[in-house]
């Protein structure tokens, strides 16, 4: 006998069978659930057909440099900078329906840049140079090039053809440096409006597919002709390369200290902290920048780009450029490295006579940074590194590394012990004028430099260590109470408890 109410539908009499299923096999239910999920999970996510492009920057900056095969995918948001990676292009599959032959390469993530900025500079009145890194392979197997654009705060524009410099070819990895020049047939910002000069970046021979940036902007009356021509700031400027590892505090006081004496009150140091200024590094340098004489950079974040040695090529270009005006004479060398005057000569007169020279470059006397004298007069403890290391390597015949000064106005870019790209000559023959002693692995040394003590002879003789051979050479030595009485007078006296060696 049928009871009152809806007749029952196919639909509703499946569901409600279902229902009493679950409502009597609630273990079986578990299991279809699980199977439900598992088979949710195992299915290819939507985006494994979409091709990612590795920033936003990596557009073409013309839709019609789009590649055919590929379709913008126009239901994802407009990019900002900060949305650059939500971008995507999706694959267009007619054509692997008509060619089963035609394979698709699906790319992920990010690799090498087209170039990354670390600086742009006014070089003079019509020169500019930006400085960064590039995907080495492509510079090796590619062709990018590159132009400058200064656009005016008053609404004008102007173009120039851009000269690139790789100042440390067949050194760098993923990575190598670029330096472009742009030089425009006038000053841009001639009326001192202000504007900003844009870089475009080229990935190939094709004008189609670029990148374009904003690399330096000059705000309205900052344009100062008289920066571009001397008198300086300094007589002298160090450009220090990357400072990285576990250097000492009490190598780096001596350093500065040293040189700040050597070079005189017209000089300015400028370190780059690449991971090796650690506090006590930091303090030894601390008095030094409140007096204005150095400066320290933090640039730590290199690390994300691999070139050689802690981007060292692309540092020294840097503050080629940063400084290109700030000196006469623009050095280069380590924090392991002492500049010497072997006869007693004024640095001022010894570059004097080398002033119709771009650059000199400087030869190199090694010295041990293990062996002492076995003095039971000395408490070494209490003696500076390049007080008690006394013995240098005498070997002759041999190349060994240079390094160099150089007046950056007349330098394009520049390298690690000289540069190929300066209008002007280079001198090398130098070394009855000018030195530095090198006191190899003596930076990261912790606790006592002395280990091996050699007698009184040693003064006399030659000490073969390490099959080399090593000659007594006190040079440095002598200096050291000079040094040590000009720290005083400087930064007062240097309280080091804190720092550990």
């Amino acid at each position: 006998m049928r009871k009152d109410g809806s007749p029952a539908t196919a639909a509703g009499t499946a569901a409600s069978k279902l229902f009493s299923y679950f409502e009597t096999r609630p273990l079986v239910a578990t299991l279809l659930a699980l199977t439900l999920v598992l088979l949710l999970w195992n299915l290819p996510p939507y985006y494994q057909n979409l091709l990612s492009t590795t920033t936003a920057t990596n557009l073409p900056c013309s839709a019609s440099a789009a590649p055919s095969s590929l379709s913008l995918d126009t239901s994802l948001p407009s990019t900002t900078p900060a949305k650059v990676a939500a971008l995507k292009y999706t694959t267009s599959t007619t054509a692997q329906r008509s060619d089963p032959n035609k394979r698709i390469f699906q790319a992920y993530g990010n690799a090498a840049a087209l170039f990354v900025l670390m600086g742009a500079y006014r070089g003079g009145p019509a020169t500019f140079a930006v400085v960064g890194l590039a995907s080495k392979p492509l510079h090796v197997f590619g062709k990018p090039w590159y132009k400058c654009e200064w656009v005016s705060n008053n609404g004008t524009s102007t173009r120039a053809k851009a000269y690139k410099m790789l100042p440390d070819w067949g050194y760098g990895r993923v990575y190598t440096v670029v330096v472009v020049n742009c030089t425009f047939s006038d000053n841009p910002n001639a009326d001192n409006s202000g504007g900003k000069l844009n870089l475009y970046a080229y990935y190939g021979l094709s004008q189609r597919k670029y990148e374009k940036f904003p690399a330096l902007e000059e705000r309205p009356g900052s344009y100062n002709e008289s920066k571009y021509h001397p008198p300086y700031d300094y007589e002298y400027l160090y450009c220090g390369s990357s400072l990285y590892g576990n250097l000492s505090a009490d190598r780096i006081r001596e350093w500065m200290a040293y040189h700040a004496w050597f070079f005189g009150p017209k000089s300015h140091f400028v370190f780059h902290d690449a991971g090796g200024v650690s506090p006590a590094v930091r303090a030894a340098l601390e008095p030094w920048v409140r007096a204005g004489r150095a400066t320290v950079q933090d640039i730590r974040d290199q690390a994300q780009f691999d070139g050689y040695y802690y981007n060292q090529f692309l540092v020294v270009n840097d503050c080629l450029h940063r400084h290109r005006h700030a000196a006469n004479w623009t050095f280069f060398f380590d924090v392991d490295e002492y500049i010497y005057l072997p006869d007693g000569s004024s640095l001022e007169s010894v570059l004097t006579e080398f002033g119709n020279y771009t650059q000199f470059t400087i030869e190199q006397n090694p010295m041990s940074s293990v062996l002492c004298l076995n003095d039971s007069s000395q408490d070494y403890s209490r003696e500076w590194g390049f007080e008690k290391l006394l013995f240098r390597d005498s070997r002759t015949g041999i190349r060994r590394d240079r390094k160099y000064a150089i007046q950056a106005k007349n330098a394009f870019a520049t390298g690690v012990h000289m540069s190929e790209n300066v209008v002007g000559g280079a001198l090398h023959k130098t070394e009855d004028k000018i030195r530095y002693y090198h006191y190899h692995n003596s930076i990261t040394v912790p606790g006592e430099l002395c280990r091996e003590l050699l007698p009184a002879s040693a003064r006399r003789n030659v000490t073969w260590y390490d099959k080399r051979p090593f000659v007594y050479d006190d040079s440095m030595k002598r200096l050291a109470p000079v040094v040590k009485e000009f720290e005083r007078g400087a930064i007062g006296n240097v309280d080091t408890a804190q720092w550990s060696s």
